[in-house]
């Protein structure tokens, strides 16, 4: 299960404690608060405090790997994360398959951890943010297991039997992202690794096929790279807030 965005927890935790400041009078009607209790139970059945199940998985992933897995994360109710070296990917995936029974590939991506250098650049009213100190650079920050590179490979595999999903991140070198293959334990990886490598530029080693997927075979660059130039968004205004007609009706 992929990571639930920073700004919708707030959004949540906001709600909890809407709800909780306006509890009920003795005087107030029932219906009156429905929607806060129902927003509140909905809440706390997402994320529950603890979650067993996920914890047991860890301690077998732990006991078989060992100083492989560089850290973890459990997410309760959301998933299990666990973070290894670019050189025992490959190795992690034969364990999860053979010994946890996750035969089933989900997906596989890569995250450019980088701000971006150009900021910015939907230009929508949902967008617009008040100006901030520009003098320091931004500094990098990691989701679930931290990192120490600005490229992180993750591929999220499933286990039917054990009605459990498992995330593996891999920290690849900056300057020349690469790894091995997973399409001789899961076949199923390899349209992800060529768009991987077409988007990102991370090298696959040992997949048969490198070829572009929506590119063509010329194309110089990684579209998916923060510091890749979206130079059309300089070119022509991007449509947002810029220039929107008025609704039938609306005063112009």
């Amino acid at each position: 299960m992929a990571e639930i965005p920073e700004h919708l927890l707030k959004r949540a935790q906001a709600a909890r404690e809407n709800a909780e400041t306006n509890q009920p009078t003795s005087d107030q009607a029932p219906s009156e608060t429905i929607e806060a209790d129902s927003a509140v139970a909905v809440i706390e059945e997402e994320i529950p405090e603890t979650d067993e199940r996920a914890e047991e998985i860890l301690n077998q992933i732990l006991e078989g790997l060992g100083e492989t897995v560089l850290t973890s994360h459990i997410a309760p109710g959301r998933g299990l994360w666990i973070r290894v070296s670019s050189d025992n990917w490959r190795q992690t995936a034969e364990f999860l398959k053979d010994e946890l029974d996750c035969k089933f590939f989900d997906w596989l991506s890569v995250i450019d951890w980088m701000p971006s250098p150009y900021g910015r650049e939907l230009e929508t009213e949902q967008d617009i943010e008040p100006e901030q100190d520009t003098n320091e650079p931004e500094q990098m920050e990691w989701g679930y297991t931290g990192g120490d590179t600005r490229f992180q490979l993750i591929c999220r595999l499933y286990s039917i039997s054990n009605a459990a999903g498992i995330m593996i991140k891999a920290d690849l070198d900056d300057q020349s992202p690469r790894v091995l293959s997973l399409i001789p334990v899961y076949p199923g990886a390899n349209w992800h690794e060529r768009e991987a490598r077409e988007m990102f530029g991370v090298t696959f080693d040992e997949h048969p096929d490198l070829r572009n997927i929506y590119l063509p075979g010329d194309f110089e660059g990684h579209p998916l790279r923060k510091d890749y130039p979206l130079l059309s968004r300089r070119m022509k205004p991007w449509p947002g807030i810029v220039d929107v007609e008025a609704m039938p009706g609306e005063e112009k």
